[in-house]
């Protein structure tokens, strides 16, 4: 800690830190545009200057610009300073120079940090008075709009794009005053985390394009705290609602999870809760024929399938809440409710859950980034986790940190710590079937089957502590590799092991988990990080039931009379043949949000609400609950929408006394006490701040008058959420009031002179550190970690011949992104991977016959540098490809 004296007040801060994120940590307001928590200080742009003294008594002074300077003990300065305030009026006139005058028609107006800053300095007024330098403008790609006239060359974007996301295909060109900031030439941004930039630019440079086809200023949304849906990372999101209408996601702040950003897929894939072609009313299919009837029809159909049905099966889902599930689970009763999940998922994620209340316990993102080494075993986490592979980037760049404490820099003094290590990271070793994203942070890079990689796994952890098993079958290159990997894990301080389920071996986590528990043998710090695919497929595993083939089985031996399936494509977990089966035997009612393919066949279809439409709980791969709330009320613009949360339709099939989301969580939690903590979650409904409920939408919203008035000009009443402390509107606890509000009911950033996502420094309790009062979450599955645990044995679970190895990509491999516009630029084609000596043997060329099972079709062939014989690359999810077992056997035939 250290005393620091402002304009005669005195304030106790981080020593750590420099001026500028100290006094922004204590409530103080600098104006700032090139520094950024994340990124450190180059005092680019000179708008943070502050003046400094020697001590009380100097009355001159110097200037200085806070973010390059250090904190330290009775340290003077003044904000308020008449040459401090002059020197950044001057800045800002000069930044301004050649800004256009476009605040009314900038897509960041009123949610940007250049004009809280310009506000901030009380620059109003320009003496410039000649042609203005201008601009070409690129074409990024479908997520990424550009307008380089608006650039005030913060530098912002490269060092975040190139330095921290690690992309390479966005520069700086020019020189002087005459920078260009993009690419070499017009083309798509290549880097999974791109939509970033539309939040460190401080300025409208880069704007979110899918924003842009239905543009709607921040005061005109209504928001909601909520969490992505994109995959079991767990990111806190700040969805954007306008005539009914998801317009933008984005970024809400959770210091454990996903800090101030957000991968691609998560940020630009809501488009599907925007679909034409979804179910707004129930379909009844009536002599084959499917027909829209209404809220009441449906659910008098749905009781009286439900109520004649002798055998009934409830078929649950990895994508919809818990609160969902346990609706479900509770009128079909526990004995026959399936989980949903593929069979070979389901036992995947079983493992997970049992390695994570080991002694160790899972690490959050922010571990990730703090590790000083790490190893990847088979799991391509920029496709399946993508907030993961950020930080882990971020585990090579900790070189900086280490070397630097060693010369006394710090932190934050990132061109200097640059210059220090060069190119030197701390190790991360990648053992992956195929190419990543990563492979360019990794200091060492490890090809081969999952098997191989597994055994590799075992070998690593016996050579940490002879008790644990030694993998079987390594050659001696990979008997030494594993001998250095163990050494450099050994010598690291906080070591990490990252694996997951997307492999579909079991032997993989095994491996991963004795890796980790050999470290913490050796009293080494260790962190431990298994990903799991959807979001909420931890909370779907522990509820402890069978997985999906099971039931589909039993359906299609006639044993099941009424089959009802929530949130869930049944042809994306289990085979066709089957699924067909299943469906042919028993009456199906379906509740979802997307006409599916399994919704299609159904006798009866009802509109679910999406993650936008819903309240309800995810469970992260970490074990953490946390709550999400609905947005908007589709029927308040629509009152013959039928679209209500999948929970209160389990209801009305149930006749079941739940009036609100805390009545299901409350029985969930006393039920399942595994599932205790879920209440604890976010407060409840009840929560009152002043008396008053929090408001979902900006104090300077429009209202509603207007955007009804092409129905009626009469303003109908706002719907009354019973299910949570939000109010639909800004009629509430806003404006400077919500700074206490719990982190959980943040549905925005927004503080006085603050209307940039930089306000959400105002929210922490230091400046990238904690949300205030904590970060949201409760912890379910690690609520019970810690418990001693013995050694995996070395398994095997390879097989002969041809053998799938699962392809994932970020854009297309998610079922609910995969619907969305924007997304699908961006999907690749489905083919299918084999290495060339394979192509070779089985005489493949441009398309091969794929055959998995009884299921066959042709993809066109892709030779892989990095399979090695025997593994055949097939993207599973994708379109065209059929349901298949990542490590099943495979047959290729040419077409």
């Amino acid at each position: 800690m250290a005393k620091i004296h402002v304009d005669g007040k005195q304030y106790k801060v981080d020593g750590g830190n420099n001026l500028l994120q100290a006094c922004l940590s204590m409530g103080l307001d600098i104006p700032y545009f090139c520094w950024h928590p994340a990124l450190g200080s180059v005092g680019a742009c000179r708008q943070c200057a502050v003046k400094q003294y020697r001590d009380a008594d100097d009355k001159t002074g110097r200037i200085v610009m806070s973010c390059m300077t250090n904190t330290q003990d009775d340290t003077y300065i003044s904000i308020a300073d008449e040459e401090a305030v002059e020197f950044r009026q001057s800045i800002i006139e000069f930044l301004m120079t050649n800004h256009p005058h476009d605040c009314p028609v900038c897509e960041e107006g009123g949610h940007c940090h250049l004009q809280d800053m310009t506000v901030m300095t009380r620059h109003h007024s320009r003496n410039y008075r000649f042609d203005k330098r201008t601009h070409l403008n690129q074409d990024l790609g479908p997520f990424i709009g550009h307008e380089m006239n608006r650039c005030i060359s913060c530098y912002r974007c490269v060092r975040y794009y190139r330095d921290y996301a690690g992309g390479t295909d966005l520069g700086v060109y020019g020189t002087a005053s005459n920078v260009y900031f993009g690419r070499v030439e017009d083309g798509v941004l290549e880097s999974e985390f791109s939509g970033n930039l539309t939040e460190v630019c401080p300025t409208g440079v880069f704007t979110d394009q899918t924003h842009s086809e239905k543009y709607t200023r921040k005061w005109d949304m209504q928001f909601a705290p909520s969490i992505c849906s994109g995959c079991a990372a767990g990111c806190n999101v700040s969805p954007g609602e306008r005539y009914g209408e998801v317009r933008r996601i984005e970024n809400r702040y959770h210091g454990a999870l996903n800090g101030y950003f957000l991968c691609d897929r998560g940020r630009f894939g809501y488009g599907f809760s925007n679909n034409k072609d979804r179910p707004k009313q129930p379909v009844l299919k009536i002599e084959n024929r499917r027909k829209v009837v209404s809220t009441e029809v449906g659910a008098e159909q749905a009781r009286a399938i439900v109520g004649g049905a002798k055998k009934i099966l409830g078929i649950g889902s990895p994508r919809a809440s818990l609160e969902a599930n346990y609706a479900l689970r509770k009128i079909v009763g526990a004995d026959r409710f399936n989980s949903g999940i593929a069979d070979h998922e389901h036992a995947l994620i079983r493992q997970v859950s049992e390695i994570l209340r080991g002694p160790i316990g899972a690490a959050n993102i922010r571990d990730i980034e703090d590790a000083d080494c790490v190893l990847l075993l088979g799991e391509d986490v920029t496709q399946t986790a993508p907030r993961v592979a950020l930080a882990v980037r971020q585990a090579g760049r900790g070189k900086m940190a280490t070397e630097g404490a060693k010369k006394n820099i710090a932190d934050w003094q990132v061109i200097s710590l640059a210059d220090l290590v060069q190119q030197q990271r701390n190790p991360i070793v990648i053992a992956t079937p195929e190419a990543s994203r990563l492979d360019d942070a990794a200091s060492t890079l490890y090809r081969a089957d999952p098997n191989r990689i597994a055994q590799l796994g075992f070998a690593i952890a016996h050579r940490i502590d002879p008790s644990a098993p030694d993998g079987a079958g390594l050659d001696e290159t990979a008997s030494k590799l594993a001998a250095d990997i163990a050494q450099a894990l050994c010598a690291a301080k906080k070591p990490l092991v990252i694996s997951g389920t997307a492999s579909g071996s079991a032997a993989m986590l095994h491996a991963a988990g004795n890796v980790a528990w050999a470290l913490k043998a050796k009293d080494i710090a260790v962190s431990l990080s298994l990903t799991v695919p959807e979001a909420n497929s931890m909370g779907a595993s522990l509820f402890d039931a069978p997985a999906v083939e099971s039931g589909l089985q039993c359906a299609a031996d006639g044993e099941v009379d009424v089959l009802i399936v929530l949130e869930n494509d049944l042809y994306r977990r289990a085979p066709k043949a089957l699924v067909d089966a299943a469906m042919s035997k028993a009456r199906v009612i379906v509740i979802d949000h997307q006409m599916s393919e399994t919704g299609k066949q159904a006798d009866l279809m009802l509109p679910a609400g999406t993650v936008f439409e819903s309240d309800g709980t995810f469970v992260n791969m970490e074990g953490r609950a946390q709550r999400f709330f609905q947005v908007f009320d589709p029927t308040y613009y629509d009152r013959s929408v039928s679209v209500q949360e999948s929970w209160r339709w389990c209801a009305l099939m149930g006749d079941m006394d739940w009036t609100s989301l805390d009545d299901v969580s409350a029985q969930c939690s006393a039920e399942m006490t595994q599932f205790s903590v879920i209440a604890e979650a976010a407060p409840n409904a009840q929560f009152r701040m002043k008396g008053m409920k929090m408001a979902r939408a900006p104090h300077r919203y429009s209202g509603r008058t207007a955007m009804r008035a092409n129905l009626s000009v009469h303003e109908p009443r706002a719907t009354q959420d019973a299910d949570s402390a939000l109010a639909f509107s800004m009629e509430g606890v806003n404006g400077s009031m919500n700074l206490d509000r719990p982190s959980e009911l943040l549905p925005f950033a927004w503080a006085p002179g603050w209307n940039s996502p930089q306000a959400w420094n105002k929210f922490q309790d230091e400046v990238g550190g904690q949300l205030r009062g904590g970060d949201s979450g409760e912890p379910v599955l690690l609520a019970d970690a810690g418990a001693k645990t013995s050694y995996f044995k070395a398994s095997s679970n390879g097989a002969e011949g041809l053998h799938i190895v699962a392809v994932h990509h970020i854009f297309g491999s998610e079922e609910q992104s995969a619907l969305s516009a924007a997304i699908q630029k961006r999907v690749p084609q489905s083919c299918v991977f084999v290495s060339q000596q394979d192509a070779e043997q089985l005489g493949l060329k441009e398309l091969a016959r794929v055959s998995i099972g009884d299921d066959s079709v042709n993809l066109p062939v892709r030779i892989s540098e990095s399979l090695t014989p025997g593994s055949v690359g097939l993207p599973l999810g994708f379109k065209g490809v059929p349901f298949a077992v990542p490590g099943a056997s495979i047959k290729l035939g040419a077409a």
